[in-house]
Order: C-alpha cells, then sequence, then structure tokens
C-alpha cells in the first residue's frame, strides 16, 4: 500500500478519491396555488446551539451552522469540513464569484497549519487582509470531521470585506487539495469551488409550535410530462373532499356549482374558460423557499359552505435545454386546522404590471423599473384600520439583481418593507419580517427592481417568459381583504410618444403602425445614450395605468389610466454601517492552529 502523503497525515485523515459531483438544475420549478388554502404549518426547528444549517457543496462534505447574534451585531459560524483534505476557503461575494470575494482560509504549508481573514482580487489571487475580522474561536475535531467556530460582524468599515445586511448573501467555499507554501501562494480558480445562498440575517421571531390537532393535504401534479419548451406554466386542478368542513371561509365570485376538471398548460385552447375567473392568490412555492409559518393569530382560509371546492395548482417549467421526457409530479404541502384563528390572512401583489410596455435596454448594468400602489388605491380598497403585513415574497426573472419595497405616507417614505441588495432570481423564499409593517389608507407603497442586462444584445420586456421580466412583492398580510393585486405600468399612450419622438433622432426605425407590437418595437430601437437616458426619463415622469384589482380579476370602481405618479418629497437615508472597535479582533496575520484530536 502506497503510504499517505505528508499533507494527508497533517490533516489526520486518509486521502479519499474526490466524487464526480452532478449537481445541476434542470428545471426550475415555480409553483403556484390559486382559489383556495390552508393554514401554512411546518416542522418546528430543532432545538440546537446553532439554529440553522446549510450544505454548501453538492457532496455535503461541507457544513455551515450560523447562529445571529443582533445586540453584538455579529454572526456566528461553524464550519464542518467532513473530508479535510489541505484546507478550505470559505466566504462571501457580491454575486457568488470567486473573484473580489472576502474569505476566511485554513490552509497548511506542510508542517503548520493557519487560519487567517483574507481577500481575493480580480484574478482570484488570495492575499492576506491586514484588518482580521474574522475572528476563531475554537477548532475541534469531532466524530463527523473537523469544525471550524469562528465569528464576524455584520459590518467592519473593512473596504475588503463584505458587509452582511439583510436579504441574500451569496457563499462562495473552495476545496485545498494540496499544501501552499503561503497564502499569497493560493488562486481561486485552480481550486474546487462552489456556491451556496442563504439569508444570514434571519429576523430574531419564534416559529409557532405545530398544533397537535393540525392536518396535512398534498396537492401535486399527476406524473406530467414537461413540454419540450423552454418556459411552461402547467395547470392542475384538485378537488377538495366532498363535505370538507370549515376552515377559514373565503368566499370566491361569482360563485359556482361546479369547476370542470383540467390537467394541463395553463395557456391552453382546451382550458375550460370559467377557470379565468376565479383567481384568489392563497400560497406560493418559488426556487430556494423553506417551510412558511403563519403567526399565530392569523391564517388563511378554505373550505366550508360557501367556499369554492377546487384548488388550481399552477406549475412553473424552465427548461431551457429544451430536453424531452422528463416527469415531474412536484406540488405542495398544506398544514391547516379547524381551530379558527383571529385574522384572515390574504397576499397580495404588488409592483409592476406584467406588460412588454417596462422594458429594460440591452447592455445595462443597473436600469430601474418602479412599480406603485397608490394612495387613490389603498384609500379606497384597505379597511378604516389598515393591514398589517408580516412576510414578503420578492420575483424577478434571469435579469433581477435588487429589489426593494418602500411604504410611503404623506409623501414620506416612511420605512422599508422588504429590501434585497443582492437579490437572485434562483433563491426566491418567503420571508419573515422582522417587524410588521403597517399599512393605513391613503399609503404608497413602491416596489423598484434593478436589472443586468450585460450579456443581452435585445431589450427585455415585461411579461411570463422566463425570458422576459417581472417586478413582484408577494407580501403576506392580514387582516384579508378584497384587494388581491396593485400593480402599475406607464401609460401604454405615452409609450407610443416616446417611440415617434426616437424616430425623429433615428430616421425612424421603430414602426409605430398598429400591427406593430410592443415588443417588436422595442426589439426595433437602436440603443444609443440618448434612447436610453429618454426611456429612463419617461418611466421617472409619465403617467401610469393603475392595477387596483379585486381577486375576480376585476378593478375596484375608479378612473385608473392616466394617473399622476405618487410625490415622494422625502426619502429614506441608507443605514451607515457601524464599525466595531479594534478590541476583540484577531492578530493581524494568521493564527496557527492545531487541529489533532479535542479542541483546539
Amino acid at each position: 500500500m502506497q503510504a499517505p502523503s505528508r499533507w494527508c497525515r497533517w490533516a489526520g485523515l486518509p486521502c479519499p478519491s474526490v466524487r464526480e459531483a452532478a449537481f445541476m438544475y434542470s428545471t426550475a420549478v415555480a409553483v403556484f396555488l390559486v382559489i383556495l388554502v390552508a393554514a401554512l404549518q411546518g416542522s418546528a426547528p430543532p432545538e440546537s446551539p446553532f439554529l440553522y444549517h446549510i450544505p454548501l457543496d453538492p457532496e455535503e462534505s461541507l457544513e455551515l451552522s450560523w447562529n445571529v447574534s443582533y445586540p453584538q451585531e455579529a454572526i456566528f459560524f461553524q464550519l464542518l469540513v467532513k473530508q479535510l483534505k489541505a484546507g478550505v476557503l470559505f466566504g462571501m461575494s457580491d454575486r457568488g464569484e470567486l473573484e473580489n470575494a472576502d474569505l476566511v482560509v485554513l490552509w497548511t504549508d506542510g508542517d503548520t497549519a493557519y487560519f487567517a481573514d483574507a481577500w481575493s482580487d480580480q484574478k482570484g489571487q488570495i492575499h492576506l487582509d491586514p484588518q482580521q475580522d474574522y475572528q476563531l474561536l475554537q477548532v475541534e475535531r469531532t466524530p463527523e470531521g473537523l469544525a471550524l467556530l469562528f465569528k464576524r460582524p455584520f459590518g467592519t468599515c473593512d473596504p475588503k470585506d463584505y458587509l452582511i445586511e439583510d436579504g441574500t448573501v451569496h457563499l462562495v467555499y473552495g476545496i485545498l487539495e494540496e499544501p501552499f507554501r503561503s497564502l499569497e501562494a493560493i488562486n481561486s480558480s485552480g481550486l474546487r469551488t462552489g456556491l451556496q445562498r442563504v439569508q444570514l440575517l434571519k429576523p430574531n421571531i419564534t416559529f409557532p409550535a405545530t398544533p397537535s390537532d393540525t392536518y396535512t393535504m398534498d396537492i401535486h401534479a399527476p406524473d406530467i410530462q414537461i413540454p419540450n419548451q423552454v418556459t411552461t406554466y402547467w395547470c392542475y386542478i384538485h378537488e377538495l373532499p366532498e363535505g370538507f368542513p370549515r376552515h377559514h371561509i373565503v368566499k370566491c365570485a361569482p360563485e359556482m356549482d361546479n369547476v370542470p376538471h383540467f390537467n394541463g398548460p395553463c395557456d391552453s385552447k382546451m382550458k375550460p374558460d370559467r377557470l379565468n375567473y376565479c383567481r384568489h392568490v392563497l400560497a406560493a412555492w418559488a426556487l430556494g423557499a423553506k417551510a412558511f409559518y403563519y403567526p399565530e393569530e392569523a391564517g388563511i382560509a378554505f373550505g366550508g359552505p360557501g367556499s369554492s371546492r377546487y384548488v388550481r395548482l399552477e406549475v412553473h417549467y424552465h427548461n431551457p435545454l429544451v430536453i424531452e421526457g422528463r416527469r415531474d409530479s412536484s406540488g405542495i404541502r398544506l398544514y391547516y386546522t379547524d381551530k379558527l384563528r383571529r385574522f384572515n390572512a390574504g397576499i397580495m401583489e404588488l409592483g409592476l404590471v406584467y406588460t412588454p410596455v417596462m422594458a429594460i435596454p440591452p447592455r445595462e448594468t443597473a436600469f430601474v423599473l418602479t412599480g406603485y400602489c397608490t394612495d387613490k388605491c389603498t384609500q379606497l380598497a384597505l379597511p378604516p384600520s389598515g393591514i398589517h403585513i408580516f412576510a414578503s415574497q420578492l420575483h424577478t426573472h434571469l435579469t433581477g439583481r435588487k429589489v426593494v419595497t418602500v411604504l410611503a405616507r404623506d409623501g414620506r417614505e416612511w420605512e422599508i418593507v422588504n429590501q434585497d441588495n443582492h437579490y437572485s432570481p434562483h433563491f426566491q423564499e418567503i420571508r419573515m419580517l422582522k417587524k410588521m409593517v403597517s399599512v393605513h389608507r391613503g399609503d404608497v407603497l413602491i416596489t423598484s427592481c434593478t436589472y443586468n442586462t450585460e450579456d443581452r444584445e435585445l431589450a427585455t420586456v415585461g411579461g411570463f417568459g422566463i425570458l422576459e421580466e417581472m417586478c413582484v412583492n408577494y407580501v403576506h398580510y392580514y387582516p384579508q381583504t378584497q384587494l388581491e393585486l396593485c400593480k402599475s405600468a406607464v401609460n401604454a399612450g405615452f409609450l407610443q410618444k416616446y417611440f415617434h419622438l426616437i424616430n425623429r433622432f433615428n430616421n425612424e426605425e421603430v414602426c409605430t403602425c398598429p400591427q406593430a407590437s410592443v415588443s417588436q418595437q422595442f426589439a426595433s430601437v437602436p440603443w444609443n445614450s440618448f434612447n436610453r437616458e429618454v426611456l429612463k426619463a419617461l418611466y421617472a415622469f409619465a403617467p401610469i395605468s393603475m392595477h387596483c384589482n379585486k381577486s375576480s380579476a376585476v378593478r375596484f370602481p375608479g378612473e385608473w389610466n392616466l394617473q399622476p405618479l405618487p410625490k415622494v418629497i422625502s426619502t429614506l437615508e441608507e443605514p451607515t454601517p457601524h464599525c466595531p472597535t479594534s478590541q476583540g479582533r484577531s492578530p493581524a496575520g494568521p493564527t496557527i492552529i492545531s487541529i489533532g484530536g479535542g479542541k483546539g
């Protein structure tokens, strides 16, 4: 038998072969339940010194656990390395790249093991950070592997460090297969690397225990064959049992004695027209989401006399390689109870209408589109006591990079409902808010999305397709109202004025004839700096068309076209990161560690 190498002896572990990682998403699935659903519950988190856990790599050889200390404004990490070779790097970056990343590195030169706060440059070269903000607390050999316990403040005021904020954090990792004579000898391009997305700053909320009298219901697509096309919305009608008892009743209009059964593409010509009328969103799941808990005082209503017995499951399949023959039975599990809670909860859509009049020019790094829920709509549709938002799910398609919803009151930005400065369309959670946001009559809800279209040659228009764009915030709130959708889009007539205007400067390259669709018109725009700036100005000042809709897709009474943009005379200031004192920081250089048996 060949003797183990020097660095395998250092690790105290045998040298295992590296398994091939077969980890890909062939189909991105987003599930929406429409019409009626129950109060969602889930298994309570297990008791543990660390509340949150996630595998970093497909083989689960690296496992991260963490806790958040809001009084200390710090995160305590435990990184478990199950198959240690010559070391590991772990950290954070803007979009999950290994270049320009904020890192901690465990490595060996063959004799001695080191731990250090580091950063990588634009070429992936690793450098020691002179300001050591990752503080190593403990090294321990466990039956599962080597556990590193360390902490880091949310913000450090070090330009080389990542500012840990609410929202998505892109975690990066790298496996060191052999020793390096120094930290600076490491380059991430030569390592086995990957990324994982999480929300590190979890709200300090205790999830309610699942009541002992809770029932479950699974609703899923019945082994369908995914169509060989890029985007498919699949609809399946599920019928509740005869005599299904009352569990938070919701009445859906217009009333129907029966609903046709259907299982097929949502845009199919064979879909019965009657399925288009009753559309009340009750629950949603999207890529990256975990179990969702309603607060103890509220739940979604369904079942019982006077309520529809039919639930429509809608599944969004993304099949970019147009693969044939794949089958799927995706769905959702509902936890529900007949012990009615104090409030009926609801889900409301905020942001932009799904329409091509809202578009992003190509080769943009940070183009912003904004949708409004106006004071006129909230004044008309909300109850006198207002509503309370307790959770939020932000949503865009592939070019979305940032999303924020702000509540404005009396012309002033009042508070942030939800914000994600590192948003990823591959990680969409329904997130509980740190504190509930109360929305009063006359308030305005402003949702802005920032897009990056650097890799696109044509304009990206709004729409349902995965290569089109959306800007949506699904807010979960109580008490439930009739207001299902509060969104806007630029007035279509003013967009046509834009096309006429740019034609005066571009030799009439855009067809403004009636037979040309908005998507075709945007596709023919020559995207020079003038046309880009005029489009930005149009979206910033032109009147909007408001969709202040009930669950029946009918707008509330009133005039909703050619509405002025809400006036905001005061905006919220950006929070100033708190810089921790130098006391308690690690030494300025690498820390020499022992990784033998027991605690280090």
